[in-house]
């Protein structure tokens, strides 16, 4: 009677227990070695933290000295500032020198000597120097007797410095010794480790080849393009989440490519824009080129009365800024899309702004009436004054012409929860409701130009980009057939729209 095939669960739970026994002796052999390396390395870094820590000792004693000398020889004050240092830090590094001597008994019995050594020169030589006079400290400070104190203490301090050196030789000896054998366990037992881990790995490949394979197969299925397949998720522990993890890439990847055919459907509308963009560009620039050009061959080609001269030029003038203004859209949108825009900051009065432009523009059409409605306080943000000019000039403009049956267009600005809000109404066209989202797009011009309203599309895209530039935001409300409300709100100046009443002007 045949026995039944041993499960691959019980397989790996087997081979990953002989592993796991292997690698448990090894690191039990390695935290002794490494322990005993440890215990080395303390005592060897203690040994340099007692010789740093006598070395800023003896330099404490030199600057004691030295500020002794110096001011019993000059009476100069300024040599008792290096002594004051070293007579404040002696005490607490004293006794941080003898705490790290203390491990080693003959070194413990050196720090104890040099320190009584370190006081008696403080205490019977240098702080009575400081009492006698000038004179008197003069030729103390000069005597044989401090010298042989500070050198006896300056040999001592060597004598201490070269036995601690010799200790921490012999314990650097000792940790690269037992580091040593660390290392050489640590290669044992990898050794033994990388055996096991390559029979344990055969092992496995053998258990799971069959439904890699497959996956393999799908894989190459779906590189060929086939995103429908899907595979079994039955198997064994990673086997099912492989099959699992290839079925969701699966999906992922059907969906990417769906999303990347709505995305090449938005560059062809993108590529439709452009040309629709080329053909407006052809008329909105043709146009007014046409005019400069008619009447400028007309005043040089006829003599005419000065005022029809003067009418003919505000003619050629008025076209002339249309291309201008045309050339300056293209050339902002570029600098937006190299991200080389102006971004200077300056304080602007948003009121002052507001009512230069309206009066500016209430030239610009008989039929329509720009009325100004702000308060008697300014309303600072900080910005750039052109650029803000710009996306100020550019909605009362379009708010002229997309009301081509004239009305009042209404500005108005207020503080807001520490932004200034500008709001441009209009009693004009209106925008539809399918048109609305596309209406801050580069291009886009709705039904403008089928109702022979000139533009580039370019001057709402601007406008977005020059607002956000600055902190703010821009957007709408609207209503097919009953006019259009655009609002900019930017951050008052340090964050303090100021306060105003309402007070109605008409320009």
């Amino acid at each position: 009677m045949s026995r039944p095939p041993v499960s691959l669960q019980t397989r790996l739970i087997t081979a990953s227990a002989v592993l796991a026994l292997l690698v448990i002796g090894v690191f039990v052999a390695l935290i002794f070695a490494v322990s005993a390396t440890r215990t080395a390395t303390r005592e060897e870094t203690r040994s340099r933290r007692i010789t740093t820590s006598a070395i800023r000792l003896e330099k404490l004693v030199v600057d004691v000295q030295n500020g002794v000398r110096g001011y019993a020889i000059t009476g100069n004050a300024r040599f008792l500032e290096p002594y004051k240092a070293a007579v404040r830090a002696l005490p607490g590094q004293q006794d941080e020198f003898e705490a790290l001597a203390s491990g080693q008994p003959r070194q413990r019995k050196r720090a104890h000597e040099l320190n009584a050594m370190i006081l008696d020169y403080v205490t019977y030589f240098a702080d009575p120097v400081l009492q006698f006079t000038n004179r008197q400290a003069a030729k103390l400070a000069s005597s044989d007797e401090g010298q042989r104190q500070a050198d006896d203490i300056r040999k001592q301090f060597g004598k201490f410095i070269r036995a601690e050196d010799k200790l921490s030789e012999s314990r650097a000896r000792a940790a690269d010794a037992k580091s040593r054998h660390a290392i050489e366990l640590a290669v044992a037992g990898l050794a033994g480790s990388t055996v096991l881990i390559l029979l344990f790995g055969l092992y496995l490949s053998r258990s799971i080849a069959r439904p890699v394979r497959e996956a393999a197969d799908g894989a190459s299925l779906l590189a060929a393009g086939d995103l429908s397949l899907r595979l079994s998720e039955r198997g064994p522990g990673e086997v099912g989440e492989l099959t699992r993890s290839f079925n969701e890439m699966a999906g992922r990847l059907e969906e990417t490519r769906v999303e990347l055919e709505e995305q090449n459907a938005q560059l062809r509308e993108s590529e439709r824009l452009k040309s629709d963009l080329v053909n407006t560009v052809s008329h909105e620039l043709r146009t007014p080129l046409s005019g400069v050009l008619g009447f400028t061959k007309l005043l040089l080609s006829r003599d005419f009365d000065s005022e029809t001269r003067r009418h003919y030029l505000g003619i050629i003038d008025a076209q002339a800024r249309r291309l201008a203004e045309l050339i300056d859209d293209f050339l902002d949108m570029r600098r937006i899309e190299e991200g080389r825009f102006e971004r200077a900051k300056e304080l602007v009065d948003m009121v002052t702004l507001l009512r230069e432009e309206a009066q500016l523009y209430s030239q610009q059409s008989p039929k329509h009436q720009l009325a100004v409605e702000v308060g008697p306080k300014p309303l600072p943000v900080m910005g750039n004054p052109n650029r803000l000019r710009q996306v100020i000039g550019n909605l009362i403009s379009n708010a002229i012409k997309y009301s081509p049956q004239g009305g009042i267009v209404e500005i108005s600005a207020e503080a807001e929860n520490g932004s200034v809000r500008v709001e441009i109404r209009d009693e004009g066209m209106g925008i539809p409701p399918s048109q609305q989202p596309q209406i801050f797009t580069k291009f886009f011009r709705g039904d403008a130009a089928a109702s022979g309203i000139t533009g580039t599309g370019l001057g709402l895209a601007v406008s977005r980009d020059i607002v956000e530039s600055h902190g703010g935001r821009i957007g709408f409300t609207s209503a097919e057939g009953e006019g259009t409300t655009f609002f900019v709100e930017l951050p008052g100046a340090n964050g303090r729209g100021g306060e105003q009443g309402n007070s109605p002007e008409q320009s």
